[in-house]
């Protein structure tokens, strides 16, 4: 009998494919990313408890391009500065991807906040534009011009908090209570500049980052890097405290508090 594809994986072929994650090489993306000091009462007002607001009230758009073979990926994300724990990291809303395959382990293995979007990152000369698009809607713009080398950071360990979670099947809540992600990430980065430019957030009702408003601009930069990634359970959060926050992750909340229709398959 031919090979049923929907079958069983023998033990080989699941060893085969973790041993084959485990080993890729180095990625690296060139991107821009913009911080911006922002609203602090509206900075306090996206975290989901546990995490707390940090001192300053810090936004973060990071716009990419990676150039897999084959397989050209953007990646974006804007993040809110928070704590958790004494461990000072980053709470991203929203992660705007141009491929399925980039949202799957993301969602599904950490819980990140991501969607299926359009990424710009464009370089012509000393001029930069780089965008996160969705609906139509350019929500987030970082546009400038090159200003000139920043030394190489020496290689950093950076925190993202995310939370994972399955809603409820009867659309009462979660089938459990929700698990908050410590994603730290260890990047390398190999070319740095400073871009001297502004960031324009526009009105959009399913990505409305135009709540978290640029009161001061910290840096505008562009450059490539690398990263890799371990994430870590660190505790179970309430249920009731997360489900106001559950709009964050879907265009339509409805869908998951409804519970299915009768009769759906």
């Amino acid at each position: 009998m031919a090979r049923v594809r929907y079958g069983a994986r023998s033990e080989a072929e699941i060893a085969a494919a973790r041993t084959a994650s485990s080993k890729l090489p180095d990625i690296w993306s060139t991107g821009v990313v913009a911080v911006w000091e922002s609203d602090p009462d509206a900075v306090a007002a996206v975290l989901p408890p546990p995490l707390k607001p940090t001192a300053r009230p810090l936004v973060r758009a990071n716009i990419s391009k990676v150039d897999l073979p084959g397989y050209p990926l953007g990646a974006g994300s804007v993040a809110v500065a928070a704590e958790h724990g004494g461990v000072e990291g980053w709470y991203p809303l929203v992660m705007p991807m141009t491929h399925e395959r980039a949202l799957i382990g993301g969602r599904e293995v950490f819980g990140e906040p991501k969607k299926l979007g359009e990424v710009t990152v464009e370089r012509d000369g000393l001029v930069v534009r780089a965008a996160l698009a969705r609906h139509g809607i350019a929500f987030v713009e970082v546009r400038g011009a090159v200003s000139g080398d920043l030394p190489l950071p020496e290689p950093a360990q950076k925190t993202d908090f995310y939370f994972k979670f399955l809603p409820a099947v009867d659309g009462s809540g979660f089938d459990a209570d929700p698990v908050l992600v410590h994603c730290v990430r260890n990047e390398k980065v190999r070319k740095l500049e400073r871009v001297t430019g502004d960031v324009v957030l526009r009105e959009s009702m399913y990505d409305p980052v135009a709540d978290l408003p640029v009161r001061a601009l910290v840096e505008i930069t562009i450059g490539e890097k690398t990263t890799d990634q371990k994430g870590k359970a660190v505790e179970r959060v309430s249920a009731q405290a997360l489900l106001p926050y559950i709009h964050q992750r879907y265009d339509d909340p409805q869908q998951i508090l409804d519970g299915p229709p009768e009769g759906s398959v």
